[in-house]
């Protein structure tokens, strides 16, 4: 028997140890999403029925690729940390649960890396 609180044994960690990090990253993504979504989703709507040189035009500039590099790197972390919750709460089995978090943590970065690369060359393109 420890001379622990409670308290003082579950101080910032899960199970993993990893809990409060993860809490406090989705937290901090989140909040970045609400100003992002609005700063990335004006502009990209502007675009929208330009075609592609008008896509090349928005962003071209510095500050709108900017923005979208950082909201697709916000928001792909998000939805990885959001997808990974889900499966460890809902996918039962070890091998199953493995799987899928693999496959979530592949797929959202290379979605991500794929986004930021278009906006990449895009900009350094025009």
């Amino acid at each position: 028997m420890g001379f622990k609180t409670d308290y003082a044994r579950v101080h910032g960690h899960g199970a993993a140890g990893e809990g409060l990090h993860h809490w406090w990253s989705q937290r901090i993504t989140s909040i970045a999403l609400i100003p992002l979504t609005f700063l990335f989703i004006f502009p990209f709507g502007r675009a929208l029925g330009g075609g592609h040189e008008a896509f090349v035009a928005t962003y071209s500039n510095l500050w709108h690729a900017l923005v979208a590099v950082l909201f697709i790197i916000a928001a792909f972390s998000h939805l990885q940390q959001g997808l990974q919750v889900v499966i460890e709460d809902y996918v039962s089995g070890k091998a199953a649960r493995t799987a899928a978090l693999l496959v979530n943590t592949l797929l959202c970065w290379a979605l991500g890396v794929a986004g930021v690369l278009s906006v990449a060359t895009v900009l350094f393109s025009a």
